[in-house]
């Protein structure tokens, strides 16, 4: 990875677009924490006015009020980033769509985030607006890492892409056990379950214990999804730099994941577990997806083996063996 200027970029300074990309998503993630908090502590009604709290622009004494209203400080940032790397994107890297679409797409969806924050004030946090709102903060932050992943890694010509299916699904399914750690929060099934991995709760309601043992089910199948495809990233995708450090990410991110989801059934979750937990998947998300995009913005090889791992010197031109030792048509007479 670099922060290289795009082709054609003259001398335009390289380091703004690549800058304003990583600031945005790493602002994004903290984004989502913060909200996770708000969520936890059940201060989404702190300010129970939008966008002002309770008609204030500055800070509020009362706890719950001031989280919310930071929380809403950070929107306002995240904004402005999100729309200064679109603005730089058009600036220069019009002609890398992969850069410009994603970077593009982010103004609009954190339009609709927006909508949705507002929504969920005016009907007093209904779990079904606090749980939409929760996911399109989810699709914001993997669609600014996107951007992160085009600007620091070019797009090249290819036939055949390396991201394969198995990329895709595991994408889509991380995105679907985020969504079911979400119906765990929102439908009361938080505290259903206080033993781990099975479910040992009396006098709870079957509704909250299914949907915890759903979750659960799905944190074991898309864990083997996310090994599988960290390991086939090992093993296939050393020709693309940063890959390898992404998927030990990933895999480190994941088993920490594991142990703390464990913690905070065991222990009535507290506060802290629980914004841990969800830090924690939020970083999981982007990294997957950081992931896949690098293996969509790079060709596959042709030709598998060792063969596709040679650096292009080494490779046998047409007509031609690859002989070792010096070119006699270069030495000098």
């Amino acid at each position: 990875m670099s922060l290289a200027a795009p082709s054609g970029s003259g001398r335009r300074p390289r380091w703004i677009l690549p800058t304003l990309a990583i600031v945005t998503g790493v602002a994004t993630y903290f984004l989502i924490i913060l909200g996770s908090t708000v969520r936890v502590t059940e201060s989404g009604m702190g300010c129970p006015g939008w966008p002002l709290c309770y008609g204030q622009l500055g800070p509020i004494d009362h706890f719950h009020s001031l989280l919310e209203q930071s929380h809403r400080y950070l929107v306002v940032l995240v904004t402005l980033l999100v729309v200064s790397t679109a603005v730089a994107a058009w600036a220069f890297a019009r002609e890398r769509r992969s850069v410009l679409v994603p970077a593009t797409a982010a103004v609009g969806i954190i339009a609709i985030q927006i909508v949705l924050g507002a929504i969920t004030v005016v009907t007093h946090n209904a779990p079904f607006t606090v749980a939409l709102h929760l996911l399109f903060g989810l699709i914001v932050l993997a669609i600014t890492w996107v951007t992160v992943a085009a600007v620091l890694v070019p797009s090249v010509p290819a036939v055949r892409r390396r991201l394969n299916a198995l990329g895709y699904t595991t994408v889509a399914m991380t995105f679907l056990l985020l969504v079911s750690g979400s119906l765990v929060v929102d439908g009361g099934a938080t505290y259903s379950c206080p033993s781990w991995p099975f479910c040992s709760a009396r006098g709870v309601a079957a509704p909250l214990v299914i949907i915890q043992y759903a979750h659960r089910l799905s944190v074991l199948l898309v864990s083997i999804f996310i090994v599988l495809f960290v390991m086939h990233v090992a093993r296939r995708w050393r020709g693309i730099p940063g890959a390898r450090l992404i998927a030990d990410l990933v895999g480190v991110l994941l088993l920490a994941q594991i142990a703390v989801g464990g913690l905070v059934a065991t222990t009535a979750a507290p506060d802290a577990l629980q914004d841990l937990h969800i830090a924690l998947a939020a970083a999981i998300w982007a990294a997957v997806v950081w992931l896949a995009t690098i293996g969509w913005l790079a060709a596959a090889d042709e030709s598998p083996g060792l063969g596709a791992l040679r650096p292009p010197a080494l490779q046998p031109s047409a007509g031609k063996s690859l002989k070792m030792g010096p070119d006699p048509s270069t030495e000098e007479g």
